[in-house]
């Protein structure tokens, strides 16, 4: 069985998702995988570690662990409670809103953005620029699975990419 899936036509027609859930199900490899992306970032100063809605999230809290840094969550639009900082994007199948509490990271800070999939790099690249916004300094987007035909390294410029898998 392949640790990774692929679902057809998801979430809409043409897409090929990456579904990293049977990864996750299996304990050895989830602490593989979240032990290779951390190992990365090791020795990097990380201060904190920004997790992307929602599968993200699963990912970045536990390298930020790994890391002693903190974690940050970066939302969809209108699900953080306090004041945000927000930055519309575009990807592949549509477009979207990232927001973060203003007080998450700032100046002198030092993170780290993790997600599961590496795609066109819209996302990431929103991340970062949102974070950059409040003033802390990206070392690098940490990734389980890129997708090397959609080119997104080439949307993130210069900031250091590690991708686990890549397609």
């Amino acid at each position: 069985m392949s640790l990774i899936r692929d679902i057809p036509d998801f979430p809409s027609p043409g897409i090929m998702f990456k579904d990293i859930t049977p990864l996750l199900a299996d304990q050895q490899a989830f602490a593989t995988a979240i032990d290779h992306v951390a190992e990365r970032f090791v020795g990097s100063n990380v201060t904190h570690v920004v997790g992307i809605e929602a599968r993200g999230f699963i990912v970045a809290a536990p390298v930020a662990y790994r890391l002693g840094a903190g974690f940050v969550p970066l939302r969809k639009k209108g699900k953080l409670p306090s004041e945000v900082r927000g930055i519309d994007y575009t990807l592949e199948y549509g477009a979207e809103r990232l927001e973060v509490h203003i007080d998450a990271v700032s100046s002198g800070d030092r993170v780290v953005i993790v997600d599961d999939v590496l795609a066109t790099g819209g996302t990431a690249r929103a991340a970062c620029d949102v974070i950059r916004e409040l003033g802390a300094e990206v070392l690098g987007v940490g990734v389980i699975i890129e997708l090397e035909f959609l080119s997104g390294r080439r949307a993130l410029g210069d900031v250091d990419v590690f991708s686990l898998l890549k397609y």
